[in-house]
């Protein structure tokens, strides 16, 4: 009797994965360009500096003009791979955090805000050497055939820094509070408002409500979670700029 539930649960953990890693892939791949756009505008050293970017047409042409059209696209392998572990770490600790602290007697509001805190800080972990080699591939400015592939970029890091916080992981407690903010505030705002809205029975009206809670949370998430993602760039890139000036 008791091996039913455990085959629902690991068939729904995986549509959840495939589900999810599915949308990740698909989100990455049109939104990357302005990943790079949003990571050159955050390293940026002085605004005299006559690379730099006067404003965002003027990045998107620059960028387009030296780097070509695969210069919007560096440094997107590495959220590729994660993007799947990524998610099923996100949704799967979600779900278990939750249930821990149904033992609790917390309200609803606040069970769901620390749950998102939790699943954020354990998904940190696993993004956080992923993130370091993006925003250095992202970082460097020279044509997408002149600049090292995600592994030989990899290798230096791990070569030079090694694995621990000052490496692969440089810059992960920015990346602790940038993913638990931003799940905190996003799980919090998306659960308790999608309680509070009446379920509709027109499934297109429902997928609008769903839609447009989600836009919502993550829009507000991401205003809070600014601070703390300039502070990961900025973190990562101090290794970067020395890495581009050896190197480069």
């Amino acid at each position: 009797m008791s091996a039913k539930p455990e085959v629902g649960l690991v068939r729904e953990a995986s549509r959840q994965i495939v589900a999810g890693g599915s949308a990740g892939l698909v989100e990455i791949c049109l939104m990357h360009p302005l990943d790079v756009v949003k990571t050159r505008f955050q390293i940026q050293r002085y605004a005299t500096d006559p690379n730099s970017y006067k404003s965002l047409g003027d990045s998107f042409r620059m960028i387009f003009r030296t780097e070509g059209l695969f210069g919007f696209y560096k440094g997107i392998l590495p959220p590729i791979l994660a993007e799947t572990p990524k998610r099923a770490v996100k949704f799967f600790t979600f779900e278990q955090y939750k249930k821990l602290l149904g033992y609790v007697s917390l309200s609803p509001a606040l069970t769901f805000a620390i749950a998102g805190l939790g699943s954020g800080l354990t998904e940190a972990i696993v993004v956080n050497p992923f993130e370091v080699v993006k925003v250095g591939l992202q970082a460097n400015r020279n044509t997408f055939t002149e600049q090292p592939s995600t592994l030989s970029y990899a290798r230096q890091i791990i070569k030079k820094e090694g694995l621990g916080l000052q490496g692969l992981n440089k810059g992960f407690t920015a990346t602790l509070g940038r993913h638990g903010v931003f799940n905190m505030v996003y799980f919090g705002f998306y659960y308790n408002v999608k309680n509070i809205i009446p379920v509709n029975k027109d499934p297109t009206l429902e997928f609008l409500r769903k839609f447009g809670i989600g836009l919502l949370s993550g829009t507000i998430a991401s205003v809070i979670n600014i601070p703390f993602d300039g502070a990961v760039m900025l973190l990562v890139y101090e290794y970067t700029y020395s890495w581009l000036q050896e190197n480069w």
